[in-house]
């Protein structure tokens, strides 16, 4: 990632253990319809989350897409957490492993590596499931979730004026 400021969206989850693995869907989607947008980085914290923090060095708003398991809600809900919510879920964890890393332990980290670069935008959504079975396929309920936080963030994307490039 250049320089420049962008917008990083972190999608988190296993791909091989079915809904879990919803974050790094809805990074593939955003892929196939954003891969020109210098302005906006694309993140699958599937494996390497931990090295992945380093490049979000330069951005000014961060998207977070991840699976909640145990919410008592219908699979597929939902939910999109406020900013003021964010820092009060943050937590340090000393036994923190680095390939599975959660949201709220990213955003501590990332609060720690970028310092005063540390954006004040953070959005997170979350999408209710209940399988987490060793499995490649999404649920129904659940990939309906992911198409529409896809459409979400790609209306909010579009919103942001994109650099203008010298010729």
């Amino acid at each position: 990632m250049s320089k420049q400021a962008f917008t990083a969206i972190m999608g988190f989850g296993n791909p091989v253990r079915s809904d879990d693995g919803i974050g790094c869907y809805v990074i593939e989607k955003l892929q196939e319809q954003l891969r020109d947008r210098e302005d906006i980085g694309l993140f699958d914290m599937g494996t390497s989350a931990f090295e992945v923090l380093f490049q979000l060095k330069g951005s000014t708003k961060i998207i977070i897409v991840d699976a909640v398991i145990h919410t008592g809600e219908p699979v597929g809900t939902l939910y999109k957490v406020p900013a003021s919510e964010i820092d009060t879920a943050i937590q340090d964890d000393p036994m923190v492993f680095l390939h599975s890393l959660k949201w709220d332990q990213a955003l501590s980290y990332a609060r720690k590596i970028l310092g005063e670069e540390y954006p004040e935008d953070i959005q997170v959504y979350l999408i209710a499931v209940d399988n987490t079975r060793l499995d490649v396929n999404l649920s129904s309920e659940v990939l309906e979730a992911g198409k529409k936080v896809v459409q979400l963030i790609l209306e909010e994307v579009s919103a942001i004026a994109q650099p203008l490039h010298p010729n």
